[in-house]
């Protein structure tokens, strides 16, 4: 009987080990395929080429509707993001602003105020999506409905934009104002048909220039979950041929691809060139990953997939709001459940930061000058700043199978000769650092980027 359970163990340790050695060629076959597939980067930056100031235009932080009050307990962990907008919607279904007495319409402020001031307690400004249509005058009690009476969406308009750009009132600068919220979803609207959205916008900005003494503010849209051309070419023909202001054309964009967002921004171009609207600015004002939810967002993967969008973004859109601050509270009390956030909610337990938090505190380094960076690969992709003697390169290696591991030359001409100090800070924790002295104007390294990791490279004159 012994020496029965004797065989059947050494048959069975040597199954094992032939199962082993079958999945460590299976898997170094998937690393064959996959470098055949793909081209690895040889990243070299011209430390003598200057291609103008980085606008960070991922300090933009937008709020979905999850909750009235969602930045009570993330005051803290959100300015340290350093946002300069926080953009919110469903100002006026969730804030009880608007109401009817006596046949006429009443303004009250005090909910919608509260969120405002945690807003600027944050150091950003707020960003107001003018959305969703008050139940005192909308058609049916419908919040995405017209108004029964147009010249009241204007009175509604005119009264925010007073309240919180007025002088006398909360005379607050640089405010923006978004007409409406995904129109082409939350209401169904239409160009030129049915519920037309120019219709919407139009009396909105009739609301606007009717403010008085009031500081500078933008208003534009349209929000669209996704770009059109219709949305660009007879939008935009209707604010021209009625004399309709508009400072900023807007959209969303969930994708997985990164270069789909530059892809956009290459077509509103066109389209906004044909329409002489190439001087307006372009706001991408919700945008991430998945647009429903998924375990992406609690993960490197998020982390990794918003530094390789900005680096697509740089340069070409004025601002990008990053979807969302904050999640909302899971129905079983999860503390992680797929959804957007940056930070996990406070009734989940303690909050933490997820991944994509901390790419954003990495992104925030990237101050100064743009530097030419040549060299990305199919998966490494990034870009470079100069800010007096200090030298940076964020990377981000995003394979959304999460299994691309790559071994990264870097190659940094043009520098003075000297000592420097030189830093890698890795999205997972790792830190390494070393000094340098450069006797050939020229840095040559070697990093190692796991799958959907991120690193800054820091390079300082002593």
């Amino acid at each position: 009987m012994k020496k029965k359970e004797l065989l059947l163990l050494i048959i069975l340790s040597f199954l094992l080990l032939v199962l082993s050695l079958s999945l460590g060629l299976v898997k170094k076959a998937q690393i064959y395929l996959t470098e055949a597939l793909g081209q690895p980067a040889n990243i070299v930056v011209d430390a003598a080429i200057d291609q103008g100031q980085i606008n960070p235009l991922w300090q933009a932080l937008a709020q979905g509707g999850e909750e009235k009050n969602p930045f009570t307990s993330v005051i803290n962990e959100t300015a340290a993001l350093k946002p300069k907008y926080i953009r919110i919607d469903h100002i006026y279904d969730y804030y009880d602003v608007v109401k009817r007495r006596n046949g006429q319409l009443v303004f009250n402020w005090t909910q919608l105020d509260q969120v405002v001031n945690q807003i600027l307690q944050t150091g950003a400004r707020p960003f107001f999506s003018l959305s969703y249509m008050p139940l005192a005058i909308a058609q049916n009690n419908e919040i995405t409905n017209p108004p029964v009476n147009w010249d009241e969406w204007v009175t509604v308009v005119r009264e925010t934009i007073q309240h919180y750009s007025g002088r006398r009132q909360r005379n607050l600068q640089n405010v923006i104002y978004e007409v409406w919220n995904e129109p082409d979803l939350f209401g169904g609207w239409k160009i030129g048909y049915g519920k037309d959205y120019r219709l919407l916008y139009k009396y909105a900005v009739i609301g606007a220039n009717q403010a008085t003494n009031v500081n500078p503010f933008k208003i534009g849209g349209p929000a669209t979950a996704a770009p059109y051309q219709a949305w660009v070419d007879e939008f935009l023909d209707y604010t021209k041929a009625n004399g309709l202001r508009i400072d900023f054309y807007s959209w969303h964009r969930y994708s997985l691809a990164p270069k789909e967002f530059l892809d956009d921004l290459n077509r509103i171009d066109s389209w906004l060139f044909r329409n002489a609207g190439y001087s307006l600015d372009k706001y991408i004002t919700e945008w991430g990953s998945a647009s429903t939810n998924s375990s992406y967002h609690d993960t490197y993967f998020d982390a990794a997939h918003a530094v390789a969008v900005i680096r697509q973004l740089i340069q070409r859109a004025n601002w990008a709001f990053v979807f969302e601050a904050k999640d909302g509270l899971s129905p079983e009390g999860k503390k992680y459940w797929g959804r957007w956030g940056l930070l996990t909610h406070e009734k989940a337990g303690p909050i933490e930061k997820k991944p994509k938090y901390h790419a954003l505190q990495l992104l925030n380094q990237m101050t100064g000058k743009r530097l030419r960076l040549e060299g990305e690969g199919t998966w490494v992709t990034g870009f470079a700043t100069k800010n007096d003697h200090q030298i940076k390169i964020i990377l981000a290696n995003f394979d959304k199978e999460e299994f691309h591991y790559e071994r990264v030359p870097i190659t940094i001409n043009h520098l003075e000769n000297g000592n420097y100090t030189y830093r890698e800070n890795y999205l997972n924790g790792l830190e390494k650092k070393s000094t340098e002295s450069i006797t050939d104007k020229t840095l040559k390294k070697e990093i190692s980027l796991t799958p959907n990791n991120v690193v800054v490279i820091e390079l300082i004159k002593i």
